[in-house]
């Protein structure tokens, strides 16, 4: 089978983003879209050779292991480019059972109805 234009080896191209990539998380078994946040080449390599998700933190300028401190440890099931190669999902498994800082499980817990902000998760 000829793959045409595909790339070679799988990478998203930084230089669109100024260096960063969007990056979501989404449980493996479920689909649910736990999280965003972003990923510079360096997370993105670390993450593809740990096993582990690593983002890059854009308030503190580093690298951040997701659950390093907290325990809520990312671990890699899948990783997958969108068409344009500018954005990253990361299919995971949530170790410790949240995903946002905040303790909840995904950080998409607002929901918006009738005008006004409602959080789903306890």
């Amino acid at each position: 089978m000829d793959d045409g234009d595909a790339p070679r080896e799988l990478r998203p191209d930084f230089r669109k983003g100024g260096g960063l990539v969007p990056a979501v998380a989404q449980d493996d078994e479920t689909g649910e879209v736990l999280m965003i946040a972003y990923m510079n080449e360096e997370a993105y390599d670390l993450t593809r050779s740990t096993g582990e998700v690593h983002y890059w933190s854009r308030s503190r300028s580093e690298i951040w292991h997701k659950g390093a401190t907290s325990g809520n440890i990312q671990k890699v099931k899948g990783i997958y480019l969108d068409c344009d190669r500018d954005a990253v999902l990361v299919r995971i498994e949530q170790a410790g059972g949240a995903a946002c800082h905040t303790g909840k499980r995904s950080c998409f817990h607002y929901r918006l109805r009738e005008g006004d902000l409602y959080d789903t998760l306890p």
